[in-house]
C-alpha cells in the first residue's frame, strides 16, 4: 500500500516541493509513496518552479479516508485532507508549531524550527545520505527562497541559508536572487486573477480558542499591485467571513517595503488591534515588519484569542 505524501491546503511551493522531496526520500529508504496535493490548481508561483526545474504536478487529493498518508508542511486538523481521522498518519516533517492532529501509535515526525520544510528535509538527505536528484533539489531551494523571502523574513535560519547553497549547488542555479524574482514576479501577478483564487493562493485556516480564523497572504513587490483590486477583495474576505468564520485576515505584504497591510473582518474587532497594537481603520491596519504570518501573524493572535 502507497504511503501518500502531501502538504496542506491551498498548497503553496514549500508544500508542494516538500511532497515530491519526502516521497522521494521514502521510495529511496524502502516505502513505496507517492507526491500529491489538495489542490489539482496549484498557484502561479509553483506552477513556475515545477517547470523551471522539469518536475510534474502531484496529483490532485481531497480524501484521506482509509488510506497511509504523510504530513508535510502542516500537522493542523483544519489543513488536512477531508477525512483525515480516517486516514493512517504514519509520519509528519514540519517547521510550524505542532498542531492537533493525533495518532493511534508512534510515527516518524521531524519538525525544526526553521524557515521551510525543505530545509528539514535536506538535512534528512543530507544526514542519512540519500542521494539528492537535481530537479528535486532545485524545487526544494525555490521553496526555501520563497518561505523565507529571500532571507528576509524572520523565519530564516543560518540552517536556511546553508541549506539553499548546498542545493545550489546540486541544482546547478547560479543566480538565486534572479530565481527569487522570477518567483516573485509570478507570486503577485493579479492581473485577470478571480478574487477568490487570490485569497486562497494562501489561505490557512485556525482554531483560536474554538474560534475559526481565516488568514491569508499575498506577496506583493509593492502595495500599488493590489489598488484597484483593494475593493473585489475587501467584498471577497467579507463574504468568507459570512461562512461561518469569526474573523478573516489577509496579509498583503510589500515585499520591497518589508510591511503588510492587513484587510480585516471580525466579529471582535478589538482583539485583532490588541494582537497588533495597532488601531483599524476602514477594516485595514498596516503592520511595519511584518512579513511572516508563522512567526508574526498567529502567535499574536493565538496570544489575543487564548488559544
Amino acid at each position: 500500500m502507497s504511503v501518500y505524501v502531501v502538504g496542506h491546503s491551498s498548497p503553496d511551493t514549500d508544500s508542494v516541493a516538500a511532497a515530491i522531496a519526502f516521497a522521494h526520500y521514502l521510495k529511496a529508504t524502502g516505502t513505496d509513496a507517492v507526491p500529491v496535493a489538495q489542490s489539482a490548481e496549484l498557484n502561479p508561483e509553483s506552477k513556475l518552479v515545477l517547470a523551471k526545474f522539469g518536475l510534474a504536478a502531484p496529483a490532485a487529493f481531497t480524501d484521506a479516508a482509509g488510506k497511509d498518508v504523510a504530513l508535510v508542511d502542516f500537522s493542523d486538523i483544519a489543513q488536512a485532507p477531508a477525512n483525515i481521522k480516517e486516514a493512517n498518519v504514519v509520519a509528519i516533517v514540519d517547521h510550524h508549531k505542532i498542531g492537533d492532529i493525533t495518532t493511534g501509535g508512534p510515527i516518524f515526525f521531524y519538525a525544526k524550527p526553521v524557515g521551510c520544510t525543505c530545509t528539514v528535509l535536506y538535512e534528512m538527505f543530507s544526514t542519512n545520505k540519500v542521494e539528492l536528484p537535481k530537479n528535486i533539489a532545485g524545487a526544494m531551494l525555490a521553496a526555501i527562497l520563497s518561505d523565507t523571502v529571500n532571507f528576509k523574513s524572520p523565519t530564516c535560519t543560518d540552517e536556511d541559508k546553508a541549506a539553499v547553497k548546498a542545493l545550489t549547488g546540486i541544482a546547478g542555479v547560479t543566480d538565486t536572487d534572479g530565481l527569487f524574482m522570477e518567483m516573485l514576479k509570478a507570486k503577485s501577478a493579479v492581473d485577470g486573477v478571480p478574487i477568490k483564487d487570490l485569497i486562497f493562493r494562501d489561505y490557512k485556516d485556525f482554531d483560536m480558542g474554538g474560534k475559526k480564523l481565516g488568514i491569508c497572504q499575498l506577496e506583493l513587490a509593492t502595495l500599488d499591485q493590489a489598488a484597484g483590486i483593494k475593493a473585489d477583495l475587501m467584498k471577497g474576505l467579507e463574504a468568507l467571513k459570512g461562512e461561518g468564520r469569526h474573523s478573516v485576515i489577509m496579509m498583503l505584504t510589500d515585499v520591497v517595503k518589508e510591511g503588510s497591510e492587513l484587510l480585516v473582518y471580525s466579529d471582535e474587532p478589538a482583539l485583532i488591534e490588541k494582537a497588533f497594537g495597532g488601531k483599524l481603520s476602514n477594516n485595514t491596519m498596516w503592520v511595519d515588519g511584518m512579513m511572516s504570518r508563522k512567526k508574526q501573524t498567529v502567535p499574536p493572535l493565538q496570544k489575543a484569542f487564548g488559544a
